[in-house]
């Protein structure tokens, strides 16, 4: 065990060699020069060519961190205006602007006679995306992608002013959704039914915005030559290490192993509950009859509970959820008028991210907490790197970063769970919650894979479409008897779906290795913990299955590699 270090330093951000130790971002025209000058900057040798590169990659980093806080602000309270215009402004003026002149800086770049000298082991990845950037740029593309930003921002507008009043109190949907914890089984089904009555007032809003959406997307996928829009989004994530037939594969293979080990869980879930039906209200509560976990009481109190568990694990670690601390970079609380969800922004001038979420006082919150710690830590252990670009893996090692986290910082989690039998709930809870990652990923997967190859939808194709996907993977045991007209709708709670498409399967690929990293750090704590720090040190200057390797696990899923996990997922679980 490691302990706290008595003092933290504060980082500074480096000091600006190419911009203004003053700049700051006001509007286009204070932006344009410097745009401008890296255009028609000459480039004489190998040296000036890796010089313009770090300008440039200077540029996008204050410019990304500059749109980063923004988006904080408004995600932190939607019904400020002043804070919506501002994130607006820069989507709607500055990012229209900045689009042409990348698609321009990039051709300079591989365009150049000295980008066959710069280190190819060094830029390999580097180039491959700024080519991929290159072959999908279209110019008629620029003006639609800044209209679905917009409409985008209508969901967490729209979601985060969802509440419910329960027992004569006002409360978000997350706070309601704790009571789903309760032993009564009558305030369960009353605050279950709840929120889905209050989600489906909202229904048709959000299946009409997702109409637009669609549109959209499908334009900018046909404009930049792609059939369809999950073809374009393949190559725009930079997914080169996979396709979508693997993806319908993964599909299969969770369906075959995890789906019956699941009904199986529920089977049980039933017979200890004592119930005739396994209903959707009876899904979250604790099969003991003892009282739901309260790990913490406030958000302060989960931030220090979460700072010392990283001490335990790593002096590093702890130190770098001490320092945003000591910064002020967290908004942990649920309240009226916040954007739902949870995220790690990555603020790439200074550094050091930034963690939002919806605690209440759940176990939920205490892994959400972790899985954003585990970004940060990410973003951490790559802000010293040359290139911006460096920092910003894909999501499949991104959430590595995450989901390993949860579950090797287990054996410290008697810094929430004093009570020997809590502790044991706890973790046999989210190891429950880690196998019920996987048909969830692939139901929301599998939809929007069939939402994009169906550009002609009508809103109740797409319902009828997302209930039998839905009812491939989940619920089996449940009953959903008079419950129906909820079921349809199930998929606009998932934000992915209207804000970030087809970032979703990752999860699951990532849950697989985070497991993994899991069994090396059960096996040896010192070696699998150097190796999950070791694989995210690279960054993005390898391959994805460069970076698992470097974790000591495999970049795989298939079925024989689901099914050894889940099976050492199971013993675990059982010597609890």
């Amino acid at each position: 065990m490691t302990s706290a270090s008595p003092k933290i330093t504060i980082p500074r951000r480096k000091p600006r060699v190419y911009l203004s130790e003053d700049f700051k971002v006001d509007n286009w025209e204070t932006i344009r020069p410097y745009f401008e000058e890296l255009k028609s900057r000459e480039i004489n040798s190998v040296e000036e060519l890796e010089k313009w590169m770090a300008d440039r990659s200077e540029l996008e980093s204050v410019l990304s961190e500059d749109l980063g806080w923004r988006y904080i602000r408004m995600t932190c309270d939607t019904q400020n205006e002043e804070v919506t215009k501002a994130f607006q402004y820069f989507i709607s003026e500055i990012e229209p602007e900045i689009a042409p002149f990348d698609h321009e800086l990039n051709m300079k770049l591989m365009q150049s006679t000295y980008v066959r000298g710069i280190s190819q082991e060094k830029y390999r990845i580097y180039l491959r995306s700024v080519d991929r950037a290159l072959e999908i740029f279209r110019e008629e593309n620029i003006p639609l992608t800044t209209e679905i930003s917009t409409k985008q921002q209508q969901y967490a507008a729209t979601t985060g002013a969802m509440t419910v009043t329960l027992d004569g109190e006002e409360m978000t949907l997350q706070r309601a959704a704790d009571r789903l914890k309760r032993n009564d089984r009558a305030v369960r089904e009353q605050a279950w039914r709840a929120i889905q009555e209050r989600r489906f007032q909202d229904r048709e809003k959000l299946d009409n915005l997702f109409d637009e959406l669609l549109k959209l997307r499908n334009q900018v996928a046909q404009n930049a030559g792609f059939e369809n829009f999950r073809d374009y989004m393949f190559a725009a994530l930079g997914r080169f290490d996979y396709t979508p037939e693997d993806t319908f594969n993964f599909h299969q293979s969770i369906q075959q192993t995890i789906v019956p080990l699941l009904m199986s869980l529920d089977k049980e879930r039933k017979q200890q509950l004592g119930v005739a039906e396994l209903r959707p209200w009876d899904l979250d509560v604790d099969t003991s009859g003892k009282a739901p976990l309260e790990p913490f009481t406030t958000g302060v109190e989960l931030l220090e509970k979460t700072v010392q568990v990283f001490y335990k694990l790593d002096t590093y670690l702890g130190d770098c959820l001490a320092t945003m601390r000591e910064m002020g970079h967290l908004d942990l609380e649920s309240r009226k008028g916040k954007a739902p969800g949870g995220y790690n922004y990555p603020l790439d001038e200074i550094g050091v991210p930034f963690i939002f979420m919806n605690a209440t006082s759940s176990l939920r919150d205490v892994i959400t907490m972790l899985h954003e710690g585990g970004h940060a830590v990410h973003s951490f252990l790559t802000r010293e790197m040359s290139l911006n670009a460096f920092k910003h893996p894909p999501s499949e090692v991104a959430e590595l970063a995450s989901m390993s986290m949860e579950l090797i910082s287990m054996d410290y989690w008697d810094t929430f769970f004093e009570n020997e039998d809590e502790l044991r709930r706890a973790k046999k809870t989210h190891l429950e919650s880690v196998l019920e990652t996987f048909p969830w990923v692939a139901t929301v997967d599998k939809f929007q894979h069939w939402i994009y190859e169906h550009p002609q939808q009508t809103q109740e194709d797409r319902q009828k479409a997302w209930v039998e996907i839905f009812e491939t993977f989940n619920q089996k045991e449940v009953s959903w008897n008079g419950l129906e007209k909820y079921k349809p709708f199930l998929w606009q709670k998932q934000l992915h779906i209207y804000e970030v498409p087809f970032y979703y399967i990752e999860y699951a690929m990532a849950q697989l290795g985070a497991i993994a990293v899991w069994k090396n750090y059960k096996e040896n704590p010192a070696e699998g913990l150097a190796a999950y720090k070791r694989a995210l040190s690279l960054g993005y200057t390898v391959s994805i299955g460069e970076v698992y390797q470097a974790a000591g696990i495999k970049f795989d899923f298939s079925t024989d590699y689901i099914k050894s996990l889940a099976d050492f997922v199971q013993a675990e679980m059982e010597k609890l």
